[in-house]
């Protein structure tokens, strides 16, 4: 597997919400929850294929903001219709520093 450093923790929102970094040709969302957790998971929505990072975050979900579905952050299970089908959720670390690496699913 590998791991790769993607920003560092002051380049990610202050508040809940995302952004996006490419990865080895894959979208990948970094986003930071309510409670301040951070979670990366592909950025691509597997109802509509428009990008998770472009929508809101409440609590641990991120709502699609074209059809409204919802996911869960930790699992990528969907919790809203109209999407069925989960989203892969990718490793996320934070170094002393403050670099934040991912480690893709299944890489």
């Amino acid at each position: 597997m590998t791991t790769v450093r993607v920003c560092s923790v002051d380049q990610l929102p202050a508040s809940a919400g995302a952004v996006v970094a490419d990865i080895e040709g894959r979208r990948v969302a970094i986003a930071r929850d309510s409670e301040g957790a951070l979670h990366a998971f592909d950025d691509t929505c597997s109802h509509a294929n428009v990008s998770l990072a472009e929508g809101e975050v409440e609590g641990r979900l991120i709502e699609c903001w074209l059809h409204g579905s919802q996911f869960d952050m930790t699992t990528g299970e969907p919790v809203q219709l109209p999407a069925t089908v989960p989203i892969a959720v990718h490793q996320l670390e934070v170094d002393d520093e403050g670099g934040v690496h991912v480690t893709l699913a299944g890489s």
